[in-house]
């Protein structure tokens, strides 16, 4: 799956010169909690809700609200963005935008196409792939197994329920503590839940959980 797959677009930009009460205005209005800086059609910076608010003066100010209304209206958000921008491009693997966020401790990228902003991926697009990846929204027998971390293990498996006629809606592999081992979530239609457990047990180390 790749981030043109799955990003938002169009995308919602604002200019560097917006002043920052107008910006999150714009931002509670789209619901909406990061946004592309745009300046003469190129990516000048990345703005989220939280840049905006730090910028705020404290709700314990002494100030007046005329006070702070003057004060938001002369900051700009070219003033609290973020310049050095993290980006990826529409054929970036989905799980490589994941891991740039991760490590980067990011909640989104702006996505690029011959220099122009044409989409952002966020957090909440990830959640989204992750729910369809497990399959949350479908009903079925969800099981957590583990497994050895050895070739075949995994082929084994899935042709022991694809021989009973299940049909397999979900799956998704993660490390375990243990090396040696591997965590599998998978979801299966079209066998009860006891049918299930009857054909994953002898080809896995250990059934963790077992739901319908």
């Amino acid at each position: 799956m790749l981030i043109g797959e799955r990003m938002s677009k169009p995308v919602i930009t604002i200019p560097p010169d917006m002043p920052i009460s107008d910006a999150l205005n714009l931002m509670k209005k789209e619901q909406i909690r990061r946004v592309p800086v745009v300046k003469n059609g190129k990516l000048a910076g990345i703005v989220s809700d939280k840049d905006l608010l730090n910028a705020s003066p404290s709700p314990v100010t002494t100030l007046s609200i005329w006070e702070m209304n003057y004060l938001l209206s002369k900051i700009t958000v070219s003033e609290v963005m973020s310049k050095n921008v993290m980006t990826v491009t529409e054929d970036t693997p989905i799980e490589q935008a994941a891991r740039i966020m991760a490590d980067n401790k990011i909640g989104g990228l702006p996505v690029m196409r011959d220099g122009n902003v044409i989409g952002i991926i966020t957090e909440t697009d990830l959640f989204k792939v992750f729910l369809e990846l497990l399959g949350a929204r479908e009903s079925g027998v969800r099981v957590t197994a583990l497994v050895e971390d050895k070739l075949g293990q995994l082929a084994t498996l899935t042709e022991a329920i694809a021989a009973k006629k299940g049909n397999f809606i979900a799956f998704g592999q993660f490390t375990d503590a243990n090396l040696a081992n591997k965590i599998v979530t998978f979801k299966v239609r079209g066998l009860t839940l006891e049918e299930v457990r009857e054909i994953v047990r002898p080809v896995v180390k250990e059934i963790l959980d077992i739901r319908a």
